[in-house]
């Protein structure tokens, strides 16, 4: 397998989740100002939409979209049980809270990456961030270590990384105790300091 990746990006969550199931896999950077990989091939031959990541099987398919990309490493690696069972009520969560990432807390970061984003579009977006880090504060309030079942699962990589990109925007997570010790026991896997090493991020 290939995972194509930007350091940082939300293309982490899946590299952390290679090394969760010890995977045998490379990894390529993209440039996605450029468009290129760092072979220098066009990336939108590889995935049209043109931002990462995207993970190329063994059967030489190319998978796009994160949630979908976690997904399959979860379910072609089942003996980790880094998702339930299908058609269980914590499958169904697993759901809710990779929706949740997707949909809600990736999406808010957004001005804050956005070059023309105006002052005001980013004071707004922060506190768009703010509010989905007290939700998961709140989530987290009840003592459980993980999201789904107090299990390590894919809803937590993928969660953990867009939490982490708080300490790219100066966003001080101790505002948010139980989000800061959840973020710190995932930081401490060694699956993803084994990523992050990779990144040149450690």
């Amino acid at each position: 397998m290939k995972l194509y990746y930007k350091a940082g990006a939300c293309s982490l969550a899946s590299h952390i989740m290679l090394y969760e199931v010890g995977a045998k896999f490379a990894i390529e950077a993209v440039d996605t100002e450029a468009g290129l990989t760092e072979t220098g091939r066009a990336y939108r031959e590889i995935n049209a939409n043109g931002y990462v990541p995207t993970l190329e099987t063994d059967a030489g398919e190319n998978l796009a979209e994160g949630v979908a990309i976690l997904q399959y490493i979860a379910d072609n690696n089942p003996e980790h049980t880094y998702a339930p069972a299908v058609g269980s009520v914590e499958r169904a969560r697993l759901q809710q809270f990779l929706n949740y990432a997707a949909a809600e807390l990736h999406k808010a970061w957004g001005p804050l990456f956005a070059s023309g984003s105006t002052e005001i579009e980013q004071d707004a977006a922060r506190e768009n961030v703010t509010a989905k880090f007290d939700y998961l504060e709140t989530v987290l309030s009840d003592g459980r270590d993980y999201l789904v079942a107090n299990q390590f699962s894919i809803a937590d990589a993928y969660t953990f990384v867009l939490v982490n990109w708080a300490n790219f925007k100066a966003i001080d997570l101790s505002r948010w105790p139980q989000l800061a010790a959840y973020f710190a026991r995932i930081a401490a896997r060694p699956a993803t300091m084994s990523a992050f090493a990779a990144e040149g991020l450690a």
